[in-house]
């Protein structure tokens, strides 16, 4: 039997299981666990504080127009589409991977599930269709980078221009309105669930979906320990070819759920959906913790970074400022965040 890596890290009683660095749960100084085993570590407690900083900027410099209940149902409900492709984004960042594609198959799955063709088949076969070509763009994502030994950075670029190319053929340069009633009463005031638009919603249950994979299961060890070391976890008996296949499926399906939304949203198929959803999904992920090198990620961290980005945004948008400030500002944000990342390794290191 193969032995583990002298590097590979064990938990419990479960000894053929590899443990990466985000799932060990925290010691207590007297050597017992939290209750939970949450990490709310410094990280996390930074961004809650950024988080609320802006805030507290909104409701000062717009008090009526930021505080309305309706504005924060809008930031919400934006924030729900990319981050549900965050959620996918982190698992991929996590194992070593990088997928530039997501926007573009967010694109080809809204498109292509807005035909009128398929929009015959109303509210079941519009979101049927947005989640299995997401599904079926990552599975070509994970069968070039798994199997067929490509760089996910090259592979997942070839990706966003033929999605891209794909959905601008469908829709002939074309915006699709959408005329299934069902779906669009998703985006109306009247379908809020005490208050919640069914979006955010939808975003909070792949959200926890996606932590308690991450955290809970073996799936979400094995992404850890193939970003972390990839041969290391190759030696403990993890198919790491089968787990990348996986995980660009799961960052396809996520796309998938994300154009279904942004159908409901929008109420229309467009080509240029998505546009430049992979630098905002990767930003976030990047600002909530989660190391480019992979072995480290937490999906709280990534929430809060998109929600970081989607208050920046509105606070902008009610001040006036233009879009090119906007696009300043994420970029110092996301320079600050992997410099602090660097230091804290080296602090680490030594």
């Amino acid at each position: 039997m193969t032995q583990p890596a002298p590097s590979a890290q064990h938990n419990g009683p479960d000894k053929g299981t590899l443990v990466g660095p985000s799932d060990a749960p925290p010691r207590k100084p007297g050597g017992g666990t939290p209750a939970l085993g949450l990490r709310l570590d410094v990280r996390i407690l930074s961004l809650l504080g950024v988080l609320a900083a802006l805030v507290l900027v909104g409701g000062i410099t717009e008090p009526d127009a930021f505080l309305d209940t309706g504005n924060l149902q809008l930031i919400l409900t934006q924030a729900s589409v990319i981050g549900v492709v965050t959620v996918g984004m982190t698992f991929v960042i996590i194992s070593g991977g990088i997928d530039l594609s997501v926007g573009a198959m967010v694109a080809l799955a809204s498109v292509w599930a807005t035909t009128l063709a398929t929009q015959e088949y109303g509210f079941a076969g519009i979101a049927f269709t947005a989640v299995i070509v997401g599904l079926a763009a990552g599975l070509v994502n994970g069968v070039l980078i798994a199997y067929g030994g490509m760089v996910p950075f090259i592979a997942t670029l070839a990706m966003l221009a033929s999605a891209r190319g794909l959905a601008l053929q469908i829709t002939d340069g074309k915006t699709q309105i959408v005329t299934v009633d069902s779906v669009l009463d998703l985006g109306l005031p009247d379908s809020y669930i005490l208050g919640i638009p069914p979006l955010v919603i939808m975003f909070a249950v792949v959200t926890a979906v996606g932590w308690l994979i991450l955290n809970r299961t073996t799936f979400g060890r094995r992404t850890v320990a193939v970003g972390g070391n990839a041969e290391a976890a190759r030696l403990a008996g993890i198919d790491v070819r089968r787990q990348r296949l996986y995980l660009y499926l799961l960052s396809g399906l996520c796309c998938g759920i994300a154009a279904f939304m942004l159908i409901v949203l929008a109420g229309s198929g467009q080509n240029t959906n998505g546009n430049l959803y992979e630098l905002d999904a990767i930003a976030a992920a990047i600002i909530g913790g989660t190391l480019l090198s992979g072995g480290r990620g937490t999906i709280v961290g990534s929430v809060l970074g998109v929600l970081i980005f989607t208050t920046i945004t509105n606070i902008f948008a009610l001040n006036n400022l233009q879009s090119d400030v906007q696009q300043i500002a994420k970029g110092a944000i996301i320079v600050a965040a992997v410099l602090v990342q660097r230091r804290t390794m080296r602090g680490r290191e030594t």
